[in-house]
């Protein structure tokens, strides 16, 4: 499993790039230049990782998200926040009318499912561009969530998702913001409406799939949702 090989790795990276102590300038330079270097050497393995993935005849994530989302998993991992080798990457810079939901076993590097997958109301009409943490606020959050259990609620089976980020998803238990299926998320929908169905702020899939994709990515398993907006800055943002 290529996660094991450079988790150190991040943590250096991270602490070089986070903290801000008083250099001289040689050493400034110095440990810029060593960042760099990790920066681009972990870059070089993920891309290796994504090269590598089996996608059973599916569309692959774009490099981007993939690239934020692995870096956050190993991180989450070596934490112990997060447990299984399982990825769930949603990429809310397409369109709602693709299949912008990816679930990968990061021990096979195999892509299991690829899924439309709504985002919140006021998150935007077909592509999603506003973000929100805030209860009542119907928006998606974006950003790195732990799986939670699987509850029984008004959408059948549903899972419950942890924000990991504090002030971009923490909120996401209490706001009610789970995974669950709904009519709305379909290809007829996005037929007849030339967009998909909105949630108020869960990641909602099709009803088809949405018992496989749960029982697949419950109980503490990796969940990253990807803007542009937002650069990875996980390090410096985790909740204890």
């Amino acid at each position: 499993m290529i996660y094991k090989i450079f988790p150190a790795i991040l943590f250096l990276l991270f602490s070089f790039t986070t903290s801000k102590p008083s250099l001289p300038e040689t050493k400034t330079t110095k440990t810029v230049l060593y960042a760099k270097t990790m920066t681009n050497s972990i870059d070089a393995k993920i891309e290796m990782v994504y090269n590598s993935l089996h996608s059973n005849e599916f569309g692959l994530p774009k490099l981007e998200s993939f690239t934020e989302a692995l870096k956050g998993f190993y991180l989450l991992k070596e934490k112990g926040l997060v447990q299984k080798d399982i990825l769930t990457l949603i990429d809310f810079s397409l369109s709602s009318s693709t299949k912008r939901l990816w679930v990968i076993d990061l021990t096979t590097n195999t892509i299991l499912y690829n899924s439309l997958v709504a985002h919140g109301r006021n998150t935007g009409e077909d592509f999603a561009s506003s973000f929100s943490n805030a209860a009542e606020s119907y928006k998606s959050s974006l950003g790195f969530y732990s799986t939670g259990e699987i509850y029984n609620g008004k959408h059948g089976m549903s899972l419950k998702l942890d924000g990991l980020e504090k002030g971009i998803n923490d909120n996401a238990r209490n706001r009610g913001v789970v995974m669950h299926a709904a009519e709305y998320v379909s290809n007829s929908f996005v037929k007849n409406n030339h967009r998909l169905g909105r949630s108020q702020g869960c990641p909602a899939v099709p009803v088809e799939l949405s018992k496989d994709i749960i029982n697949s990515i419950k109980n503490k398993s990796c969940f990253f949702i990807y803007h542009p907006s937002r650069s990875f800055k996980l390090a410096s943002e985790l909740v204890s």
